[in-house]
């Protein structure tokens, strides 16, 4: 059994992988370089939200009134029209991989739309909802991305480690009704949860965004506090389309690929190991250069104290009885819990 689920976290790695190439690579650049929609009044790069933006209320609420106007015309609503969307006029679909059409056109919405304006690294599932209004374009309104933990919890314990998945990226265009996102954040969970072995589902706001996680208070996540995310993050003016990033950047094994094909060494097959790098395979002096490179990149960076970010979880099983188990396991692991949900924006 043992070997069996070995062999499945190792295929699973792989597929996480794959997604990551489909999601970065020619056809993410091809799509920023050429989607030709021109920045609406209002809008930030990215790596200057943190520093710039300083409304009340979060980004992507700021965001909904800057594309307001522009996401009527795309749906081809009126402002009365669009005041009379419920859920119901929408409609959810779990995204295949390979589905590279949709899968650019959800680049696009996450990059339009969410704070970071940028895919996760480790996305495994995707998931939208389109309007589906009679005589209407059915639009992409919706998104959610699925991803593996930078770093599993303990949340549930470490035989559950695995069980764990990371709400990632989520947007909802500008006209949709109040309660479209908590719909598509538990309708994802909920799939998730009938599809696959995945039982719990962390999630972060960034205070930086005047984030509180109001909508995982909707969901009903439990609160587990303000003391997560990494504590410096690092931008790098030679790519800027990366955004501000954390130490682990730079020791992502992507990184070293390129570090040595920079310094005209081949990085061979068994320096690889389970998508991390096999340190030990490597000789010493080339491991030594690889890790002078990275230690190099991160120092011409220029460098901010982050915001700890609050964090949620949410609890499934497939039936009552699995749910109010797994619950109960979660409340055991951490008697602290449930904590107060915040109410402060931008603390």
């Amino acid at each position: 059994m043992s070997k069996n689920n070995d062999l499945m976290k190792f295929m699973n790695g792989i597929q996480e992988i794959a997604d990551s190439v489909v999601a970065h690579g020619d056809d993410a650049d091809e799509i920023r370089e050429h989607s030709g929609e021109t920045p609406l009044s209002g809008y930030i790069p990215p790596h200057e939200r943190f520093e710039k933006y300083d409304g009340d209320k979060c980004w992507q609420g700021h965001l909904r009134e800057v594309n307001y106007e522009h996401d009527l015309i795309a749906a081809n609503l009126s402002h009365e029209e669009a005041q009379e969307l419920r859920t119901s006029d929408f409609e959810f679909a779990y995204v295949p991989k390979d589905d590279k059409q949709q899968c650019k056109e959800i680049i696009r919405f996450i990059e339009r739309h969410e704070w970071l304006g940028k895919m996760p690294t480790w996305l495994t599932h995707r998931f939208t909802w389109r309007l589906n209004v009679p005589d209407k374009p059915k639009i992409l309104c919706g998104v959610i991305i699925m991803a593996t933990p930078n770093a599993f919890s303990n949340l549930m314990g470490a035989d559950m480690r695995h069980k764990e998945k990371l709400i990632a990226r989520g947007a909802c265009i500008s006209f949709g009704p109040k309660n479209l996102g908590s719909h598509i954040i538990m309708d994802s969970v909920k799939w998730m949860v009938k599809n696959t072995e995945f039982r719990f589902f962390t999630a972060y706001s960034d205070p930086d965004a005047k984030e509180l996680g109001t909508i995982y208070q909707a969901c009903s996540f439990t609160y587990l506090g303000q003391a997560s995310g990494t504590k410096n993050q690092y931008f790098n003016p030679a790519e800027p389309e990366k955004g501000w990033r954390g130490d682990k950047a730079f020791t992502e094994r992507s990184e070293y690929v390129r570090h040595a094909k920079d310094l005209g060494i081949k990085f061979l097959p068994e320096w690889r190991k389970k998508g991390k790098v096999k340190w030990s395979a490597i000789p010493d002096e080339i491991a030594s250069q690889l890790k002078r490179a990275a230690l190099d990149k991160k120092a011409s960076c220029n460098k901010r104290t982050a915001s700890p970010k609050h964090k949620y979880v949410c609890v499934m099983g497939r039936g009552k009885k699995e749910t109010r188990r797994l619950r109960k396991l979660l409340y055991s692991n951490n008697p602290k819990l449930p904590l107060e949900y915040p109410k402060n924006r931008g603390e």
